[in-house]
């Protein structure tokens, strides 16, 4: 596997577009993917029983349509509790662009990110769609507009491409998303886009995609609240000529760790982009008597308010994280834990056995200064484990949600 420059963009028989319509104040705020060819989808969406319009739509698209051919997306309007007003206008987006590029309305998929509430500025978000068509084009930097066009708080854009080989041909995996706050499992406020020229089943597609998101997008969490219009797109064209992938070989393995590499990559860039955050928070829980239980552990610990406090103070408040995986509800021996912070600045070890060691403070404080910091927590009771990434919990983080609609 080659870890390449790009995005969405990178796979063959991509193009994307991204412009600022008029839906915020300055900022992009449409993109827009296409194929050349139609695609074979696969999605994974928000298990908050909110739903919004588009996650409603597409999911009658990635399960129902024969195909998928474009994703057109906006930001600043979430199109979430719109009821059927709402979802008229997702209708309307799939038809518009539809018509624009002279596919099938659905094959189309829509994204929404933004505001919860407020119905879409339906002529703002048809003229972009009009406008967005002319300038698809297939460069990195295409790629690249459209990964900055899809942010709200983020900071900054999230893309990433890979190649591998697969039956003698070179396929490549490229993606882009956003996300910043409103992040939790399962599934985050999150959008993800990743094209594939790989050849491969549209249920073998899924079948990656929903095994691969446990591991990834869903031990991600920023702040505790899931999201409304949580979506992860997949789409392959098939246009790098490979065997298609028709069943759970060695091929398939392949594909399933390029995806996994990048949905990592992304999910730690989203962690790292917490709203207001100054630190990449990552939790590794060690010796779990089973995956379920490393999972559950490792996520309380990312998600207490406390220990992201603490991890923000630079404080070696090691009670915070012990505290948290008391109440996970999974079962385990707290006089057997062993618990350790490291960073680039070195690792340290803070309990043996659920008690304190004697440690130095300072030497703490200086590994937790760092701008990315991993709690080790060893439970001792079998092989498994499980990583979480979440932020530390800054003033800012409170700032920017307090007036976010201004």
């Amino acid at each position: 596997m080659k870890h390449i420059e790009g995005g969405v963009t990178a796979p063959k028989g991509f193009k994307a577009a991204g412009l600022y319509a008029g839906i915020k104040k300055q900022k992009k705020d449409m993109a827009m993917i296409y194929s050349e060819v139609p695609c074979k989808a696969a999605g994974t969406f928000t298990t908050n029983l909110v739903k919004a319009a588009p996650v409603k739509w597409d999911m009658e698209v990635v399960y129902n349509s024969p195909a998928a051919q474009a994703v057109v997306i906006n930001s600043g309007v979430a199109n979430a509790c719109t009821g059927a007003v709402g979802m008229e206008y997702c209708k309307e987006m799939a038809e518009v662009t539809g018509e624009e590029l002279g596919i099938p309305m659905d094959s189309v998929l829509v994204a929404s990110t933004g505001v919860i509430g407020k119905q879409l500025p339906m002529d703002i978000i048809k003229a972009g769609i009009r406008n967005l068509v002319p300038i698809l084009g297939d460069t990195l930097d295409d790629g690249t507009i459209a990964a900055e066009a899809i942010m709200t708080t983020d900071t900054k854009k999230k893309e990433i491409a890979v190649e591998i080989e697969l039956g003698g041909k070179t396929v490549t995996i490229g993606g882009m998303c956003k996300g910043s706050g409103m992040i939790h499992p399962n599934m985050c406020t999150m959008l993800s886009f990743i094209t594939t020229d790989a050849a491969i089943s549209k249920e073998m597609l899924q079948a990656a995609l929903s095994e691969d998101i446990i591991d990834t997008y869903n031990m991600v969490s920023v702040d505790g609240d899931t999201s409304t219009n949580d979506t992860v797109l997949l789409m392959a064209n098939g246009m790098a000529g490979n065997p298609e992938i028709t069943e759970k070989n060695e091929d398939f393995k392949k594909f399933l760790d390029a995806l996994n590499f990048v949905d990592t990559y992304l999910a730690k860039k989203i962690a790292e982009d917490g709203e207001g955050a100054t630190a990449l928070f990552e939790v590794k829980v060690i010796n779990a008597l089973d995956k379920e239980q490393a999972s559950v552990l490792a996520k309380a610990i990312v998600t207490s308010s406390l220990t992201k406090a603490a991890i923000f103070g630079h404080d070696a408040n090691w009670g915070r994280i012990l505290c948290a995986m008391g109440y996970s509800g999974a079962q385990f021996d707290p006089e057997k834990v062993d618990l350790f912070f490291q960073s680039a600045a070195g690792k340290i070890q803070l309990i043996e056995n659920g008690m304190a060691v004697d440690y130095s403070e300072e030497i703490a404080t200086q590994i937790l200064s760092e701008p990315e910091v991993t709690t080790i927590a060893d439970v001792k009771m079998g092989s498994a484990e499980a990583t979480a990434w979440g932020c530390d919990l800054t003033f800012d983080y409170v700032k920017i949600n307090a007036d976010y609609r201004s």
